[in-house]
């Protein structure tokens, strides 16, 4: 295996453990497919820190890249035919670039993979075949994109292979989203593909032409530790609880005579409160909308406070987020299903536990299902973690590292 500890320890922390695994992906891939020249591929998850439901109504986000990722041993074919099997399923991918356009959406992986190649082609892309395998660490389901770390994956390996490296990470970001949108039914944003390609931390501002920047926020040089806890709980069959969340924005800003609610403002609103809930009546669509408002200026707020290095600020600020996600986002709990709670339960005992060990939590990414954050002071994070295990499972407790790297070929 041709990689460096150096270039290992650019993306992970321990250069063994890491090496091991590639290994193991490496005689995976000879297993599965053969001798073959390889290149190794890594793609992480992310996580949301502030700017919770506000990508698809033109707002902003602060996300990071973080430490699990979805890895994959790839060569190229010299043919027409994508190959690619996934370590723990069955499903054995295979498509011909020659009928291409005979493909059709659907459930599952395929589909999804159908969608990212035919994204690329319509920018303007080469297709050609290869073979991968692929692992990943990255929790299913909950709220991590996993999805979005596998489709920055493939496109990493097309751009190496068949395009000289001359995509950029919006382009990889669209062709995951046309997948997601045409081929999986999914309508789904560039946020998590954005941040699962670009690496570090990241703001994103979704008003006009989707734009991003990097922040300068280095977790090894913040007092406290990150934390997602899964609440075992899956996103499946929750279509319309996600929904319902930017389509309800949607009718908000159509009553300030907008089509998102980028296009208004919060004093608009305010102002033209009463005429806006005859409108559209449903006062959850207004606390949303002025979730959305509030939620904009706590990402202007953020990155300020991680530019100036001010953890009070920081540690205020998604506390602040997480609670106006509970009050007036409000998905922290399935309406559908009033007795599953378990992301309000943990945080709910998280909070119990903060009083004690200073920290705060809030719910993470698309809520509903999934995992909630908790931020602890490193002091404090063993005490947490142990604790927390007791209720959640120790498989369910997840120290979070921000890594600087995108997708990317090792």
């Amino acid at each position: 295996m041709n990689i460096t500890d150096q270039r290992l320890l650019q993306i992970y922390r321990d250069a063994a453990i890491a090496r091991e695994r590639y290994e193991l992906l490496e005689k995976n891939y000879i297993k599965t497919f053969g001798e073959a020249d390889l290149c190794f591929f890594t793609s992480p998850g992310r996580t949301e820190i502030v700017g919770n439901h506000t990508d698809h109504n033109g707002g902003r986000v602060i996300a990071g890249s973080i430490s699990m990722d979805t890895i994959a041993a790839a060569s190229q074919s010299g043919n027409s035919i994508v190959r690619i099997v996934s370590e723990g399923y069955e499903e054995k991918i295979e498509i011909d670039l020659d009928r291409l356009e005979f493909e059709k959406p659907g459930k599952g992986t395929r589909p999804l993979v159908v969608g990212i190649l035919k994204g690329m082609e319509i920018q303007g892309y080469k297709l050609g075949g290869f073979d991968a395998y692929v692992s990943s660490n990255v929790i299913a389901a909950a709220g991590v994109s996993s999805s979005a770390s596998f489709e920055m994956l493939i496109c990493s390996v097309i751009d190496c292979f068949f395009n000289e490296g001359k995509m950029n990470y919006i382009e990889y970001a669209k062709a995951g989203q046309y997948s997601e949108n045409h081929f999986w039914g999914k309508k789904s944003g560039l946020m998590d593909q954005l941040a699962c390609a670009v690496g570090g931390v990241i703001k994103l501002d979704f008003n006009g032409e989707v734009s991003y920047k990097k922040v300068d926020f280095d977790l090894d040089n913040f007092d406290y530790s990150f934390i997602l806890v899964n609440s075992r709980s899956s996103h499946a069959d929750l279509s319309n609880e996600y929904s319902s969340v930017p389509e309800e924005m949607y009718k908000v800003a159509e009553a300030l005579s907008g089509k998102r609610l980028c296009d208004v403002t919060l004093d608009e609103l305010l102002k033209r409160l009463n005429e806006v809930n005859n409108k559209v009546g449903n006062d959850r669509a207004i606390l949303r909308a002025i979730h959305f408002f509030e939620e904009n200026d706590r990402v202007d707020r953020m990155e300020t406070a991680m530019r100036d290095k001010n953890t009070v600020e920081m540690l205020k600020i998604i506390e602040e987020s997480g609670n106006s996600s509970y009050k007036k986002l409000q998905n922290c709990i399935v309406t559908g299903n009033v007795e599953d709670q378990s992301v309000a339960l943990n945080l709910g005992i998280s909070e119990y536990l903060n009083h004690k060990l200073k920290g705060v939590c809030r719910v993470h990414g698309g809520g509903f299902a999934g995992v909630i954050l908790e931020v602890v002071p490193n002091d404090n994070m063993n005490e947490y973690i142990n604790r927390m295990s007791e209720y959640a499972g120790s498989d369910n407790v997840y120290p979070l590292n921000i890594r600087k790297t995108g997708a990317v070929k090792l």
